[in-house]
């Protein structure tokens, strides 16, 4: 006899700039198995075989679908990835392929929603109707769910204009003035090397922040204020419950979001402004992971 969807499991795949992470995942996204390697990016094909072994690795007869979750413009009704930013993956109909692969449904995602389902159903938007995910990382995803529903023809809140014919984006990205630009954790390395030397990345410059150097604190106030005009932003227009922020450079903590928090009070709208949390994620690593996969049990109903 058949199992049930419910008695199967999905794999969700997180796809990154520089590692992809795999593991099966419940329906209540609980990771039971989980996998790591380097993210391939010589080329479209090697990157596209790399996220098709990290998904053999995992396969049997329990997974009933295959959840990607990607940092790119996807089409989602013809199941064609667009275009990417951070990852050499543009014009090219990976639903199919994987589906052709893997013998099994497989759901597409723009990794910034991934992450913001997975916050909103298993993390730290638990209970929320509306929230805004922000990702701080290599670049800068986001995701919105409104209303308790996924926004999923959308996910590219770093790419929204911040400053008019300001810093140059990143990646293939040909725009100016973007967040992620002012605020990944890749912009955050950039002002840690012009004032420390070469050798400080992004993490480092948090780790000199919490040993009290006053100029690692300053630079991150600075990355905070503007991240906290672009939220300001985001709640005009969605009048979220939370803003959830996650993604390796969210290790910041306090020194980001406290100066965040108090630009988005300043340039938000009441009574908006005085209702909006705005906190760490919950799930760390694990959401986009848990995320794809919640989109994938999703589309098998």
């Amino acid at each position: 006899m058949a199992r049930r969807v419910t008695d199967r499991r999905v794999v969700g795949v997180d796809v990154g700039g520089t590692k992809i992470l795999a593991g099966i995942v419940d329906p209540a996204g609980q990771i039971e198995h989980r996998r790591e390697r380097p993210t391939d990016l010589d080329s479209q094909e090697r990157l596209i075989d790399e996220i098709g072994t990290a998904v053999d690795e995992l396969l049997d007869d329990s997974v009933a679908a295959v959840g990607l979750g990607l940092p790119s413009r996807i089409d989602q009704q013809a199941g064609r990835v667009d275009g990417s930013v951070n990852i050499p993956l543009a014009d090219v109909p990976l639903r199919q392929l994987m589906t052709e692969r893997f013998g099994r449904p497989v759901a597409l995602e723009n990794d910034g929603n991934a992450a913001a389902l997975a916050e909103h159903r298993a993390g730290a938007g638990r209970g929320a109707r509306t929230i805004v995910m922000l990702t701080l990382g290599t670049g800068v995803g986001g995701g919105v769910v409104l209303d308790g529903r996924l926004l999923r023809d959308g996910g590219e809140l770093g790419h929204t204009v911040l400053v008019y014919d300001g810093l140059p984006c990143q990646g293939t990205c040909t725009g100016r003035g973007h967040l992620e630009a002012y605020v990944s954790g890749t912009a955050a390395a950039k002002l840690a090397q012009q004032a420390f030397g070469p050798a400080v990345d992004a993490h480092r410059l948090v780790r000199l922040a919490a040993e009290g150097d006053a100029t690692a604190i300053e630079i991150l106030d600075g990355i905070g204020r503007k991240l906290g005009s672009a939220i300001a932003g985001f709640v005009n227009i969605f009048r979220p419950q939370l803003v959830v922020i996650g993604g390796g450079f969210a290790s910041a903590g306090d020194f980001l979001l406290g100066p965040a928090r108090e630009t988005m009070h300043r340039d938000a709208l009441p009574p908006a402004n005085e209702r909006v949390e705005i906190v760490r994620a919950e799930l760390g690593t694990a959401a986009g992971v848990i995320g794809a996969a919640l989109v994938a049990y999703d589309e098998l109903g």
